[in-house]
């Protein structure tokens, strides 16, 4: 079972303390680390490796609900700007996106987080305590309500 297999199937059974919420093509939930703070990540119900392996309608709300968790994000945490990725490489790669509310200074230079050396990123001082996670997630979970509501 691959990793993002797992941790929906974890959410699933009530046991990821990052979820946020549950949408129609994908699952919300706060990153495990927290360097860039309110990185969030977009789960695919689907355990596909490429957009274009999704049926049609289905990849199109897949990407309309993606851009819609970025913009939550954007109101939740007041980045200067957002950086998209939908990484992955290797057998069984589970699609997944990656959402960084970006901030000047963030990263030494321009460019993507991962320029951070992987123990500053991973770092245990970035995990969040159980008040910031809470905090966290209630706003990004508030304005995911705000967007929803006024969607339909």
């Amino acid at each position: 079972m691959c990793g993002v297999c797992k941790r929906i199937r974890e959410t699933k059974e009530g046991r990821n303390r990052y979820f946020v919420r549950e949408l129609e093509t994908g699952y919300v939930v706060i990153g495990d680390y927290q360097r860039i703070k309110g990185y969030t990540l977009f789960l695919c119900k689907v355990h596909a490796t490429e957009l274009h392996f999704l049926e049609k309608p289905f990849r199109e709300k897949f990407l309309n609900e993606m851009t819609l968790v970025a913009e939550a994000v954007y109101h939740a945490f007041g980045p200067d700007k957002l950086n998209y990725e939908l990484l992955g490489q290797g057998d069984g790669v589970h699609m997944h996106w990656h959402i960084f509310p970006r901030r000047a200074g963030d990263t030494p230079g321009p460019g993507p987080v991962w320029q951070l050396p992987r123990e500053e990123l991973y770092g245990e001082a970035y995990l969040p305590s159980d008040e910031e996670l809470e905090e966290r997630k209630q706003k990004l979970n508030g304005e995911l309500e705000k967007l929803l509501q006024r969607a339909e």
